[in-house]
């Protein structure tokens, strides 16, 4: 493999996270090559078994996605033995990453001030709910709690008349992500400097800066020259386009774009229409325009017209369902879904990195282990003789997999 496909290789990562927000973080941390130490609890991160079933029992495939690549230490860091194996993990580490709270945190002796007065090198990045000083500091936060509070869900009603969730984590994986590219900015000026960061990312903020960026729109002025919301977004006809056979996901924003669509479904009359002339004019004309597109493609089917849009340079493509996506033929022929082997659950299908280094992708990495999988081989190599792994296995300060 490139070493350009693993550019943090020799990095080490303590994952003190759970469910979906921390493990994206991670995960992508672990997919640029860095060495994640995921460690857990007895009994594991909860996602093992919330993100449904699996032949064992403990592997649901949710988990198996998010944590592919990563080492699995098992400690109960309630106990003071385990808690000093966890110092001295960090101080071989570059980077800790948590999703607790900051109050549980602090409790545990793991709060940036703490680690980074002995450790000023150590990239410290905690991802909580909400941020400091703000009225909801410390309140509990999941995806759907910031779906609500965030204004995603409330998009959904300005649309369909009753608020709704993304159907998909959106915001455990878009502040995963930019907590991960939060790390990696600081390990960049660690390089330059030598000295670490004390990174939060609060996902209410993260995400509701994402909804604004997007829909505050012409109320970014002073004075306001009309009400938030982007009308093309949140227009009840700006979705998946009815085939006689299917749907198709369409879109066409440039006016040669539109021109080339119009004519390509027989409405070539219409590139003349002043509502329709230009991306200004289609603008304050979105309910036209998206009756136009929504009426144009019920006497072909999918195939049919994919076909002619290719031709004419018109962005669409199909509208998968779960079950097609999976036999996506270009996804096929890039090889983003694998198989491997998995110590407790047998043949697993694995989805590779997606980023290309130098035209390369990095593997999947083996699949996610059992917890404390790796506990006694991590032990070892924090200098730990073999009579004190077991020592701290027999008293259960730590466990090795179950």
């Amino acid at each position: 493999m490139s070493a350009a496909c693993r550019p943090l290789a020799g990095i080490r990562v303590v994952d003190l996270t759970t469910v979906v927000v921390g493990p994206a973080c991670t995960l992508r941390l672990s997919d640029f090559g860095a060495e994640v130490i995921k460690v857990e609890p007895r009994g594991g991160d909860v996602l093992r078994s919330l993100g449904g079933p699996s032949p064992a029992g403990r592997h649901a495939g949710s988990y198996l996605h998010l944590n592919r690549g990563k080492r699995a230490v098992g400690l109960d860091l309630k106990r003071p033995a385990a808690r000093a194996v966890l110092g001295r993990l960090i101080a071989t580490s570059d980077v800790l990453v948590a999703n607790m709270r900051p109050e549980a945190l602090a409790r545990l002796g793991l709060d940036a001030a703490t680690l980074r007065a002995g450790q000023p090198g150590l990239v410290h990045c905690t991802i909580t709910g909400f941020g400091p000083d703000g009225p909801y500091r410390g309140r509990p936060a999941y995806d759907s709690v910031v779906q609500g509070v965030s204004g995603i869900a409330g998009l959904a009603e300005r649309r369909d008349g009753r608020p709704a969730y993304a159907p998909l984590l959106l915001a455990d994986h878009v502040t995963g992500e930019i907590a991960a590219s939060a790390i990696l900015a600081a390990l960049v000026a660690r390089g330059r400097t030598g000295a670490g960061a004390t990174l939060e990312v609060p996902m209410h903020e993260t995400m509701a800066a994402f909804v604004l960026a997007e829909h505050l729109g012409p109320r970014s002025f002073d004075p306001p020259l009309g009400p938030a919301g982007d009308a093309r977004v949140l227009n009840p006809d700006n979705r998946p386009l009815a085939t006689a056979d299917g749907w198709i996901s369409l879109t066409a924003n440039t006016d040669a774009q539109v021109h080339a669509f119009l004519r390509a479904v027989g409405r070539a009359e219409l590139i003349e229409d002043p509502r329709l002339a230009t991306v200004a004019d289609r603008f304050r004309h979105v309910d036209l325009w998206f009756r136009v597109r929504a009426e144009a493609l019920a006497e072909r089917t999918t195939a049919e017209w994919l076909a002619i849009f290719a031709a004419a340079d018109v962005p669409a493509m199909p509208c998968h369902t779960l079950e097609t996506l999976e036999r996506d033929p270009h996804l096929a022929a890039v090889g983003l879904i694998g198989t491997g082997d998995h110590p407790t659950e047998g043949r697993v299908r694995t989805l590779r990195p997606t980023i290309l280094h130098d035209g390369a992708t990095a593997p999947a990495g083996r699949p996610a282990p059992p917890p404390g999988f790796d506990t006694r081989a991590v032990l070892a190599e924090l200098g730990f003789p073999e009579t004190e792994s077991a020592a701290l296995i027999a008293g259960g300060a730590a466990f090795d997999g179950e």
